[in-house]
């Protein structure tokens, strides 16, 4: 069986719900995406963070789990960065509902292509998360999670059947997007018990 990781990346967060702490929120979205992956099956589990994020991944991590420090808050960084695995997916740490589902549906592309990407839900620019095979693909592209669109990645591709194109996800990173938060839907504990202090 391939040894597979999926990496939770701390980047920016450029907006911040009013009346809430900018670090207190950032916290809140990480801790319910690395809360996720720890539930995971047949996945190990890692944070990566740029060293003036690393305090914050330590602050975070379950007993026994790798924090990557990347000399930049990209995709293509921490896949760099990953050695002893056969398969690694990035998703953005600022996914709180994230299902285990949809990341399971970023890894599973790659028994038969190279690379997948899951867009990030929205108009505008940006990716849920990055998977691909280790080692990663030469002519994969620098990947910014926040700027990059899935055809920036298949444009790189010596074919674009190479990256497939998994399920989008919401990430929050503005007004618009708090708004589609689900009560209903279990997990994002530590978003959710925030955001009831702060109407």
């Amino acid at each position: 069986m391939a040894r597979r990781v999926v990496v939770a990346l701390l980047g920016p967060v450029p907006w911040t719900p009013p009346g809430i702490d900018p670090a207190a929120w950032r916290a809140a979205l990480a801790e319910d995406v690395v809360d996720l992956l720890a539930t995971l099956q047949e996945v190990e589990t890692a944070i990566a963070a740029t060293p003036q994020d690393r305090a914050l991944a330590e602050s975070l991590v379950w007993p026994g789990t790798t924090v990557y420090e990347v000399p930049a808050a990209t995709g293509t960084a921490v896949l760099a960065a990953l050695t002893g695995y056969d398969q690694a997916a990035v998703v953005a740490a600022d996914a709180p509902d994230l299902p285990g589902l949809t990341v399971g549906k970023l890894l599973r592309p790659l028994t038969t292509r190279p690379v997948a990407v899951a867009p990030a839900e929205g108009t505008g620019p940006g990716l849920l998360g990055i998977a691909s095979r280790l080692p990663v693909p030469g002519w994969l592209p620098e990947v910014d999670l926040d700027t990059a669109f899935p055809a920036d990645v298949r444009r790189a591709a010596p074919q674009p059947g190479d990256v497939a194109v998994t399920a989008a996800w919401r990430r929050l990173r503005g007004p618009a997007d708090l708004t589609n938060l689900d009560p209903a839907v279990e997990g994002w504990e530590t978003t959710r018990a925030l955001l009831s202090h702060h109407p």
